[in-house]
């Protein structure tokens, strides 16, 4: 006979009141969570969704909005999100928009045609045309990585600070000696390229020195893009002396570009990159000067404040959480030193 939230009540000592909270997505104290995810799997217990969606109007299924799903950065965060909403039992509807503003909307649709709980959305564009639909039908939605301002106070946001962690890995080159420091960025408009380029900007002001736009180069954020751009850059042999690429594929492109063109690192550019997928600090040599984002840390703080959105009284606002990325030191980036 299969187990009931009954038969947890009693292996745990715990109300049917909070069981039925922690299966419905609420937040407990952690030895009762412990306690209740103990007495699941010992007894196997299954939640019927088809009768709970019955009763409840609710699918149990959050569904998640991507630019794209080729994206390595988008997919460890999506798989993080995924395995703690699994754990309080949603699944997860996840569609890729292919860098289409019009398949963004249609995916938004098709997602509220499903019945969805709730949105997880990284938005291409800057404003929140394409989840209207869902604030009119009061569905909770999340932002990741990019804000949207006419959605504050209505969407939850996990973001991370971007201008910060740019000028942390400027100012390191700075440190170096460093004053002609090319950077690859993403395309005018995106938040996180437009913060990245924000920062560097920062940390040369810092330094007196004065923003070179023919150091700035703007790019798919793709490896192809991260290629073609650095081969552009070092066109001028005494362009630059180091370069700041600002994403993972586009950092993947730049070393690529610099390998072909036989460009000794550190001695003749230093280099800083952007997200540590696949330990890629390590990949390389020599080891990579690297701007990690806390990906797991992300995933979790979205799939909780999902959660919390969803909690059966539903009285959680939005709310916005700002995580730091960190710089590990590699021995890509070293002195310069003038040429006599």
């Amino acid at each position: 006979m299969a187990a009931t939230i009954k038969d947890i009540a009693r292996e745990t000592g715990l109300s049917l009141a909070t069981i039925s909270k922690y299966l419905n997505g609420g937040s407990l104290r952690e030895k009762n969570r412990v306690a209740i995810e103990d007495a699941i799997k010992k007894l196997d217990y299954h939640v019927n969704e088809y009768a709970r969606g019955l009763k409840s109007k609710k699918s149990r299924t959050v569904g998640m909005v991507l630019p794209e799903l080729a994206n390595l950065f988008n997919m460890k965060i999506v798989s993080t999100i995924e395995q703690m909403l699994q754990k309080h039992g949603y699944s997860v509807i996840i569609c890729d928009s292919q860098n289409s503003l019009e398949q963004e909307a249609r995916s938004v649709e098709f997602l509220l045609n499903k019945q969805v709980d709730g949105i997880i959305n990284i938005p291409m564009g800057n404003n929140s045309k394409h989840l209207r639909p869902a604030v009119e039908h009061n569905v909770p939605i999340l932002l990741l990585d990019r804000p949207l301002e006419d959605l504050n106070g209505i969407a939850s946001c996990v973001l991370i600070d971007n201008q910060s962690a740019s000028r942390g890995a400027v100012r390191r080159l700075l440190e170096a000696g460093h004053r002609r420091i090319g950077v690859v960025v993403g395309p005018e408009g995106v938040y996180t390229a437009d913060m990245r380029l924000r920062g560097y900007r920062e940390a040369l002001e810092e330094y007196g020195i004065a923003y070179d736009e023919t150091l700035v180069a703007r790019a798919s954020l793709t490896v192809e893009g991260g290629y073609r751009q650095v081969k552009r850059l070092l066109k001028d042999p005494n362009n630059m002396t180091a370069v700041f690429v600002t994403n993972y594929e586009m950092t993947l492109g730049a070393l690529i570009a610099l390998n072909k063109g036989g460009i000794k690192i550190p001695e003749e550019i230093s280099v800083v990159g952007f997200d540590n997928i696949m330990d890629l600090s390590q990949v390389f040599r020599p080891s990579l000067t690297i701007v990690i984002q806390p990906m797991e840390q992300i995933g979790m703080q979205a799939a909780r404040l999902m959660l919390e959105r969803l909690s059966a009284d539903n009285s959680a606002a939005p709310m916005t959480i700002t995580l730091s990325a960190s710089l590990r030191e590699g021995a890509s980036v070293g002195p310069h030193l003038p040429k006599i």
